[in-house]
């Protein structure tokens, strides 16, 4: 048995089809099916309401699956219809290459290869995005999208807007997706990234044709917008649902991940100064005047700056409910050092109520912003000298 023999044999064993989406590519979507083809005929090709001779070219391969319908919809709402179908069909992985010329189907042994060892993950094809042919919106895309996927997961993935990629099928059935154009490729990565699916990637060669003749339906100021607002959407998820969720799995729930999350909090290779500042943070977050926002303001800031996340956590709750009257009365108290003649008295009391804070407000916040500074700063101060302390008390016992 040659070389695309075992290929072909390990397409068939494993349940993996190749979908093609495509739309007004006549130029190229035939050599794509034909280079694809010499490695397996389990192929599905969507033709996403094209205008041009599209379904026609593809009719022409009787062994390919096809899916067409007569008006354009977006690529994702394509990778969509093609997974219901591929499942449908007994598949248990799909691999999606782009119709415009920009994949090489020789690529596809290295996801098989890359599937032995990674049989529950999404691979994904990343591509060299230093070469000089790479268009200015491609490689600014490439970073934008990259930052967000990051800031949404905490993981990090060389290329997620890559469309040459392995989908485990069985694992990505039950996400419900909202998208149907090019940020689809992003929702995708995200929401299965929240479900525990592992991610993981191949370098893959990639090519673009010259501007003058490249064909890409890709319009800037349109799907960045949409980019933006998913990932807003995407963002706002993670903060007010994602991370506490997981942060909370990890602190009540198997022993493992209370384990794990032991370690975090003392994290042997952290550094003493940054586990003191994401306790500052915690706390300078905590007594923000947001209510209802603070410990997302702290997984925020701790997201951007690479801190100790579950430490901020912990630090955020010092707003806990026995704890508000007291940094309440202490923000008035604070405040009052910018009002002078202003300022208004209050006595400390464990029924304070919204309206004796509302009819004070502006004194309550220059207050509260103060104190969380000066609490941050010497909760970091205070956890840095006591971390210290421990290590050279520990190093002196032995």
């Amino acid at each position: 048995m040659n070389d695309l023999e075992t290929i072909t044999k390990k397409f068939d064993d494993l349940k993996v089809c190749v979908i093609i989406p495509t739309y007004n590519n006549a130029g190229t979507v035939a050599q794509i099916i034909t280079d694809v083809a010499r490695y397996t005929t389990q192929i599905i090709v969507v033709n996403d309401g094209s205008t041009d001779d599209t379904a026609q070219i593809v009719e022409g391969f009787p062994f390919v699956q096809f899916i067409s319908y007569p008006v354009n919809v977006g690529k994702g709402w394509a990778l969509r219809k093609a997974f219901k179908f591929a499942v449908a069909q007994d598949y248990d992985y799909a691999i999606t290459i782009d119709s415009d010329g920009q994949h090489f189907a020789t690529d596809l042994p290295a996801f098989i290869d890359k599937l032995a060892d990674a049989p529950n993950a999404i691979i994904v094809g990343s591509r060299n995005m230093d070469q000089a042919t790479i268009p200015g919106k491609s490689s600014f895309g490439h970073k934008f999208s990259n930052f967000w996927f990051k800031v949404e997961t905490g993981i990090d993935c060389p290329d997620t807007q890559s469309g040459f990629r392995l989908y485990p099928l069985q694992l990505i059935r039950n996400i419900n997706f909202i998208t149907r154009k090019y940020e689809f490729e992003i929702e995708v990565l995200v929401k299965s990234a929240w479900k525990g699916i592992a991610l993981d990637a191949i370098p893959v060669t990639v090519y673009y044709a010259p501007k003058e003749v490249r064909v890409s339906h890709f319009r800037p100021f349109q799907d960045f917008t949409r980019v933006g607002i998913l990932n807003t959407f995407l963002v706002i998820i993670a903060f007010a649902y994602i991370k506490p969720r997981d942060f909370f799995r990890a602190l009540f729930g198997k022993k493992k991940s209370r384990q794990e999350l032991f370690d975090q909090l003392l994290n042997l290779n952290q550094p003493d100064h940054l586990k003191a500042l994401s306790i500052g943070i915690g706390v300078f977050s905590g007594i923000l005047p947001a209510w209802g926002f603070q410990m997302w303001i702290g997984l925020f800031i701790a997201v951007v700056f690479r801190l100790n996340k579950a430490l901020v956590v912990i630090a955020s709750n010092i707003s806990i409910p026995p704890m508000i009257p007291l940094i309440i009365f202490l923000s008035y108290k604070t405040g009052g050092l910018w009002l002078g003649n202003k300022t208004s008295d209050m006595a400390f009391s464990f029924h304070i109520t919204l309206k004796s804070i509302s009819q004070h407000i502006e004194q309550y916040i220059y207050g509260s912003i103060t104190l969380a500074v000066i609490a941050g700063l010497l909760a970091a101060l205070l956890t840095f000298i006591s971390l210290r302390l421990f290590k050279r008390k520990t190093v002196s016992a032995f």
